[in-house]
């Protein structure tokens, strides 16, 4: 075993103890989304834990769709829960659904009826709130509970048939409404549900709960591990119960373990909320990038590589924490410096004449594609008598200590030479729209040149072959909440897009939908897959390309 397979959590433990005693001979996991909306990073964790924890043991991991609420669920998730997966590097073992359950889900309830363990009830779900009780106050015996296991089996048969309305009555587990855990006190099995699954159609107009249905399903599936997100510890009494008191599970069983979910620092990833956005316009689909929906980070260029790398910096917890958004960036920053081409792009465009150069002179210049991978090669960048720089790179009246472009200053053009500012044009408006500067050639890069020295670099466009594109810059969607509780709609950052014209470098006319590439001095761009990059060349800012963010010293 290798140094990174000895890294070990709570769940390994649990595992490597049931296999050294003999408890289990083998690990399978399962990932089971309800196909009711897109995929985020907290279910990426999910997916990380389930299929590396099975990888570890040499085990298998289904991908299951917990597809037994008709109302909220359908086949565009389906789709794209499996493209996520396989973008995330992972495959399954068995493709299930739920619904794939639904008659042998029927088989058990029945059995829990015919062994007194469970009954039709008539309650309102009001009711059922009522006579359940409080965390100080014990539950009351609904007045149903005492039919004859005939009886509850006649009333269920005829749910089944359609015979009833939509919440006339439910079946319920006969457990102890008086237990501390109010999980136990009663919980509903089924209920009435007239609605067209997107699988089996209007076969069932009954539908089980998740609490009953997750369980079997694990069961029927053989999953020796339920791995599954802290919310659901109070449920596993009665994921224990249903499988306890079913004769086909008396031996073999799952074993459900919680884990903490992914809390991510100023990131919500309710899909009700995320819905929401969508639905009032604040972004423009599942996809938008200020998401956190792997969609979302996909098309911001995100790459899958770095998901993982970050599920496992975070590792496996029992606790819930917060997790600083500034380590996800650092963990995609840290996978594409290796991989993204170096060019040069210009965000926010000012002209510069360089006057003594000598007009339609045009002269190719060698920069590399990565300077920190060598094998990546290089290009040949044009460069002329007009070109643009970055806005910012120029101030007229410069603050101490600014290295920049300012009248009578020298700064050196990256591959390319030092130029000296000497004049600026203004518009009417006394906004600077030029400036014109002068270059040494002696100081071309690559020659050796040591007479003087610069502290300024910069980076540049070769003005008449420069490409023009839109620029996405991405901002956090929800501004901070200071404590003051504020709803997540009223914290809308109205800010979270700005949308440039800039220039970049005519290499990119070659630019394929979702490559990214490191602007030089600016950060990681995506070209967005929302437009063919041929017609309307666009980027989206994946991250920028520095941060105070330290990773914890280890050991």
């Amino acid at each position: 075993m290798t140094e990174e397979k000895k890294v070990s959590n709570f769940i390994w433990d649990i595992i490597d103890e049931e296999l050294a005693e003999g408890v289990r001979s083998s690990v399978y996991t399962r990932f089971p989304p309800e196909p009711n909306g897109y995929l985020h990073i907290g279910h990426a964790k999910a997916i990380y834990i389930n299929f590396a924890t099975a990888e570890r043991y040499g085990g298998k991991t289904n991908l299951r769709f917990d597809d037994t609420n008709p109302t909220k669920e359908d086949e565009e998730y389906v789709d794209s829960i499996q493209q996520d997966i396989h973008w995330l590097g992972y495959e399954w073992d068995k493709l299930c659904f739920g619904s794939d359950y639904f008659g042998q889900t029927y088989r058990y309830a029945v059995e829990l009826i015919q062994k007194g363990l469970a009954y039709v009830d008539e309650l309102s779900a009001e009711e059922i709130k009522e006579y359940r009780g409080t965390l100080t106050t014990p539950g009351k015996p609904s007045p149903y509970r005492n039919r004859s296991i005939e009886e509850n089996l006649r009333l269920f048969r005829e749910m089944k048939e359609g015979r009833y309305q939509e919440e006339e009555m439910v079946l319920r587990a006969k457990i102890d409404m008086e237990s501390p855990n109010i999980v136990l006190r009663d919980p509903v099995l089924y209920r009435i549900l007239y609605a067209s699954h997107h699988r089996t159609g209007d076969e069932w107009c009954i539908y089980p709960m998740y609490d009953f249905a997750h369980p079997l399903q694990d069961a029927i599936e053989g999953v020796t591990f339920s791995l599954c997100s802290l919310e659901f510890e109070n449920n596993r009494a009665i994921y224990d119960w249903v499988l306890d008191n079913l004769d086909d599970f008396a031996v073999t069983r799952p074993r459900q373990i919680e884990f903490a979910r992914l809390n991510l620092e100023n990131t919500v990833m309710s899909k009700r909320f995320l819905k929401n956005l969508i639905d009032n316009g604040v972004v423009d689909g599942w996809d938008d990038p200020r998401l956190p929906t792997l969609c979302g980070l996909r098309r911001r260029g995100v790459t899958p590589q770095a998901i993982v790398n970050f599920c496992e910096a975070i590792g496996i917890s029992k606790a819930n924490s917060e997790v600083e958004y500034a380590l996800f960036e650092h963990m995609v920053r840290d996978d594409l410096k290796m991989k993204a081409k170096r060019v040069m792009a210009v965000i926010d465009p000012l002209k510069v004449v360089i006057t003594n150069y000598p007009e339609g002179k045009v002269e190719y210049l060698p920069v590399s594609n990565n300077q920190d991978d060598e094998t990546m090669g290089s290009r040949q960048v044009p460069f002329g008598r007009e070109i643009y720089i970055e806005r910012e790179d120029f101030m007229e009246v410069p603050p101490p200590k600014y290295h920049r472009l300012y009248l009578g200053n020298e700064v050196r053009l990256i591959g390319a030479y030092f130029i000296r500012c000497n004049e600026m044009v203004k518009d009417e408006s006394g906004r600077v729209i030029e400036i014109r500067c002068t270059y040494d050639e002696k100081t071309k890069a690559g020659s050796g040149f040591k007479e003087r020295k610069v502290k300024g670099t910069i980076h540049w466009v070769h003005a008449p072959s420069a490409l023009s594109c839109k620029i996405n810059l991405y901002e956090p969607i929800l501004l901070d909440d200071e404590g003051d509780g504020k709803d997540y709609m009223d914290r809308i950052n109205p800010d979270s897009l700005k949308i440039m014209d800039g220039f970049c470098e005519e290499s990119l006319k070659e630019a394929e939908a979702g490559e990214v590439f490191q602007f030089m001095r600016n950060g990681y761009f995506a070209v967005d897959s929302h437009n063919d990059p041929k017609e309307n060349l666009t980027f989206n800012r994946t991250v920028l390309l520095k941060s105070s963010f330290k990773l914890p010293q280890k050991g």
